[in-house]
């Protein structure tokens, strides 16, 4: 006779997702998302003149570095597993324009040769602001104490073409002015550099997880903010229609900024776009984690691969990250 269950007894269960989680190895084989150290990008900062790389107090770990030394820096992150690097400059000498930034001797061109030279295996991105080389801090032109949005655009063609010049694989554009893509892909063919590539700061947002940043780029503006230009956090429809004007303008990538408050906007514009997408983890990201992990709060690598894992998952294809040594070393074996 066949068995019968007493009353009151479930039925086996057929369906038990815990099998597939039983093993480490079982939890490897299955895993939807990963952290690659292909996938991401390193942030470097140049500043002027020589000497050790100087250290900054809200973000350990990260350094300014002489042009003499950015070359060194970059082959041994490549040795590592980093495959690219995000070249940001601080300023020589700024004014009001911020004539430096496109200087063909000036930090971030003479940092791209050198890296070229270097680690000529790295995918070489170059930011494209002004903030860092004007008085004010903004990150356009000022007239009478606003910034004029086309004035700027014209002049971040020129930044681009001076980093596509010295051997930039692809400018990105932050200064979040309406047609900076449109006016940086004119200046850029124009000038015989049709083969770059543009990675949009397309839904970059005011927030206030910049602060450590502006502390190392010496960027914080000397009157008012950024929330004309950049976008406000509270609108994502908005963020969508930045990224769209973008890639109509002919941006190959498109970034979100800051990762983990816009995670939304990552799946949705996954969901939406089919250009590679990029997330930056930004300074305040990464100067919490760092406090949290010296406070004894939290592990900090289970804590950097947990929240890199989600900003992938999003729909991320790149990150730019501070923590990207720090997951190469891992991945290779070397290092907590």
């Amino acid at each position: 006779m066949p068995h019968r269950r007493g009353a009151g007894v479930a039925p086996p269960l057929r369906t038990r997702l815990r099998r597939l989680r039983r093993t480490a190895a079982l939890r490897e084989l299955v895993a939807e998302t990963t952290v690659d150290p292909r996938r991401l990008v390193y942030p470097l900062f140049v500043r002027p003149g020589t000497g050790t790389p100087q250290s900054v107090p809200s973000m350990p770990g990260v350094f300014r570095y002489s042009v003499a030394d950015v070359g060194r820096v970059a082959a041994e992150a490549a040795r590592e597993g980093i495959r690219a690097v995000l070249v940001f400059g601080v300023a020589r000498r700024k004014d009001a324009d911020g004539r430096d930034a496109w200087a063909p001797d000036g930090l971030v061109p003479s940092s791209v040769r050198v890296i070229r030279r270097s680690a000529p295996e790295l995918v070489v991105l170059t930011d494209v602001c002004l903030c860092a080389y004007t008085t004010h801090g903004h990150c356009g032109v000022v007239r009478h104490r606003e910034v004029d949005n086309d004035a700027s655009a014209e002049r971040l063609g020129r930044i681009a073409t001076a980093h596509a010049r010295a051997g930039a694989d692809i400018v990105a554009p932050s200064a979040m002015m309406d047609g900076q893509v449109a006016a940086i892909r004119d200046a850029l063919d124009t000038a015989g550099f049709g083969s770059v590539a543009i990675l949009s700061y397309a839904s970059k947002h005011a927030s206030a997880f910049y602060g450590p940043f502006r502390e190392l780029e010496q960027s914080t503006p000397s009157f008012g903010d950024r929330r004309s230009y950049q976008m406000d956090y509270r609108n994502a429809r908005e963020a969508l229609r930045e990224m769209e004007q973008d890639v109509a303008e002919g941006a190959d990538l498109l970034m979100v900024k800051p990762a983990l408050t816009s995670l939304d906007l990552l799946a949705r514009a996954r969901a939406r776009f089919s250009v590679p997408l990029a997330a930056y983890q930004v300074s305040g990201e990464y100067a919490t984690l760092k406090a949290a992990a010296a406070a004894g709060v939290v592990e900090e690598a289970a804590a950097v691969d947990e929240t890199l894992t989600a900003i992938r998952r999003a729909g991320a294809d790149l990150v730019v990250t501070y923590f990207a040594r720090d997951v190469a070393r891992r991945a290779q074996g070397v290092g907590p």
